[in-house]
């Protein structure tokens, strides 16, 4: 590597160096917390020591469970010699992306503008006031120093042109990020256009879109389900029946425990990046519990479940929400805890059953992953097979797991973010309803689809709980907190809007009107504090921290945007509320990103979904009874709802539940009101005619 200059003692913190991570409540800056570079947290003190030094900033950007983030962290972050390196001549900023999505957009989007691409590790050099001018990701531990090297001595010797340099990103950036342009109805045309786009771009044979990595299109399959269901799509279904049964089966979807990792590092789903998001399987089991409420699909309704009980059994903190993630290394090798060769099978299950698990599982002795090493996979349907055959199939799948149990297993980030977590909670309220519609004593596996659903139930009311007594503080809600101890950083919108829209959730789901009111809540602030003149809004609040530019990105990602998550519990509340200010407020938002749905389908696949939602009604449906569980008529509302629909059972005027006020029995039997855009139809009794007005 290039020779590194001894330390000069005038310029810089090496040999004083002070433990700042030693109290943070991200997992990922404690993992830092001991390394020689002399880390900050993102504060105002790192960008005054850098001004009093008279340096530059270097910011690195990541999260706990990024594979290449901890490849730069044992090469270069752990390396003494890089470690003066850094101290001499710079001040160094360590950022958790995800507790500080609004750092890691700004920066991210100066990234792209500077290199054509963006990732994590994120590698900023900027000047004391936050201005980057020099950008990348991951470098290797030679490169990195000589970027060091390179950028001090510019900084030193050519400090003009680094700051002209630093100004054209800050404009460039700017106008990536700005408001203010070009507004339209988001209409059926714009819709339709969309899944049209969406069709032409499908891989016809591996399902999904585009070649590798391939990540799971949730947002995009979502909008898909919701498309068919208004238009009789059959194109539509069947690009999202076919993906999620391509996914379902492949080495992306945990086999044997459930969930999905971030993304297949091929075009076919074999082979993935091993970390486990929150954010995508909260996104993909709302996707495959519509899935199965609209199809009765098995295999749906397997992988819905299996999800559920992956969010509950391995991501939820009990008394608390969902971790963030479990990491992509364990014991820093990739796929130790998840790949299997022929003799590791025949050695958990004996020679039959192992044999007989190879074959199912595409268990060869080349591999499909590292070192003759595979990845389970299913080369076969089982969920329509034989009796015989599923009881085996479980079997083997009960026993592998129990194996690989006693294996080294991954770290978790146990760090609670408030956004992923109204994920989570919206979509296992999700399922818990279309599974109570479902539920069927004759399944043979009855007894483990209830067990799934008390323990994802008590998982999701934790969740909702810790995000409304301990992410909102004085009535702002907080971005993450770890051990029940809520961190600094201030939610953004898309913290809002997915919390909003999980309370929304959680008050369809119980009829509580606490929960309605909480929503109301962050709604209101939401729209006094990060709404933009357009009718758009700004992904950070108006007394936010103020950094280089106000982040507004109106695009769907790996996450929904905070516009389309804010637009989302806008629908879903005024539909639930009654008040129309609400759904105006969403309509005018909608508009801003309506010019890109049919042009970027994939990259809009959550606000298309709201739109199909409004363009529905939405429906809002509202069924008094004094059974609200059990009940048919609460059943057939939630499986045959058009997308977007509300759905409110209870008492008649049942205290915080507007939808139920002033609806009587009708001849003292449950009755079922349906209404679409606040304009109502009859009011009926029976199953039949409940489902002829919702068709």
């Amino acid at each position: 590597m290039p020779s590194v200059r001894p330390p000069d003692a005038s310029r810089g913190g090496y040999g004083r160096r002070v433990n700042r991570l030693a109290d943070a409540t991200s997992p990922y800056l404690l993992q830092h917390k001991d390394n020689p570079v002399d880390w900050w947290p993102w504060c105002a003190e790192a960008f005054e020591e850098a001004k009093r030094r008279d340096v530059p900033v270097l910011i690195s950007v990541g999260y706990a469970a990024c594979h290449w983030c901890h490849v730069m962290a044992h090469e270069s972050f752990e390396d003494e010699n890089v470690g003066a390196l850094v101290n001499d001549d710079f001040v160094a900023i360590k950022v958790d992306r995800e507790e500080r999505p609004d750092v890691d957009a700004v920066y991210m989007t100066a990234t792209q503008a500077m290199t054509g691409q963006g990732g994590w590790p994120m590698t900023v050099f900027a000047t004391p006031d936050g201005t980057p001018f020099f950008c990348g990701t991951y470098f290797p531990k030679p490169n990195f120093v000589r970027l060091l090297q390179s950028v001090d001595t510019a900084w030193r010797d050519q400090r003009e042109a680094v700051l002209q340099q630093g100004a054209a990103v800050v404009q460039a950036i700017g106008g990536a990020q700005a408001v203010g342009g070009p507004t339209a109805p988001l209409t059926a045309e714009l819709l339709d256009a969309a899944a049209d786009q969406l069709a032409r771009e499908y891989d016809e044979t591996n399902g999904g879109f585009g070649g590798a990595p391939k990540f799971p299109p949730h947002m995009n399959l979502l909008f898909l389900l919701r498309h068919h269901r208004r238009t009789g799509s059959a194109r539509s279904l069947e690009i999202a029946r076919h993906t999620g049964e391509a996914m379902a089966r492949g080495g992306i979807h945990d086999q044997l425990a459930g969930g999905f990792a971030r993304y297949s590092v091929d075009g076919h789903w074999t082979v993935p990046h091993f970390e486990k998001m929150l954010y995508d399987n909260a996104l993909l089991l709302r996707f495959y519990t519509d899935l199965w409420r609209l199809t009765g699909d098995r295999t749906a309704r397997r992988v819905a479940r299996d999800t559920a009980r992956f969010l509950a059994d391995e991501l939820h903190r009990p008394g608390e929400g969902f971790a963030s993630a479990l990491d992509a290394d364990t014991e820093g090798v990739e796929g130790l805890t998840y790949a299997w060769t022929p003799a590791q099978l025949v050695e958990a299950l004996g020679d039959e059953d192992g044999r007989w698990a190879a074959d199912l599982f595409e268990v060869t002795a080349d591999g499909t992953f590292e070192h003759g090493m595979s990845v389970l996979r299913l080369a076969r349907d089982v969920d329509d097979a034989d009796p015989e055959i599923r009881a085996r199939w479980q079997d083997v799948v009960g026993r592998l797991l129990a194996a690989r149990d006693t294996r080294p297993q991954p770290a978790r980030d146990d760090k609670v973010v408030a956004a992923w977590n109204g994920l989570a909670i919206t979509a296992i309220a999700e399922f818990l309803r279309v599974a109570a519609g479902y539920a069927s004593r004759e399944d043979e596996d009855a007894n483990l689809m209830e067990g799934v659903t008390i323990v994802a139930d008590g998982a999701m009311r934790d969740a909702a709980e810790h995000l409304a007594t301990v992410h909102i503080v004085d009535g702002r809600l907080r971005r993450a907190s770890r051990d029940k101890v809520v961190g600094e950083p201030a939610g953004v919108l898309e913290d809002y809007g997915c919390v909003a829209e999980a309370f929304c959730a959680m008050h369809q789901l119980t009829g509580e009107g606490r929960w309605l009111e909480l929503a109301g809540a962050l709604l209101d602030t939401a729209l006094a504090r990060f709404a933009a003149p357009d009718g758009g809004f700004y992904d950070t609040a108006d007394d936010a921290e103020r950094l280089v530019t106000r982040p507004a990105d109106p695009t769907d990602n790996a996450t929904p945007s905070g516009r389309s998550a804010i637009v989302a519990a806008l629908v879903a509340y005024s539909a639930l509320s009654g008040e129309s200010r609400y759904r105006e407020a969403a309509e005018k938002a909608l508009a801003t990103v309506a010019p890109i749905v049919g042009r970027h389908a994939r990259f809009t696949g959550y606000a298309a979904t709201v739109g199909e939602a409004l363009l529905s009604g939405p429906y809002e449906i509202a069924v008094v009874t004094d059974d609200p569980e059990g009940d048919p008529l609460v059943a057939a509302a939630v499986r045959h709802a058009p997308p977007g629909a509300v759905v409110v059972a209870g008492r008649p005027d049942q205290p915080g539940a507007p939808l139920l006020a002033d609806r009587p029995l009708v001849d003292g039997q449950p009755t079922a009101y349906v209404c679409r855009g606040f304009v109502c139809q009859r009011p009926v009794t029976s199953v039949d005619d409940l489902v002829a007005q919702l068709a």
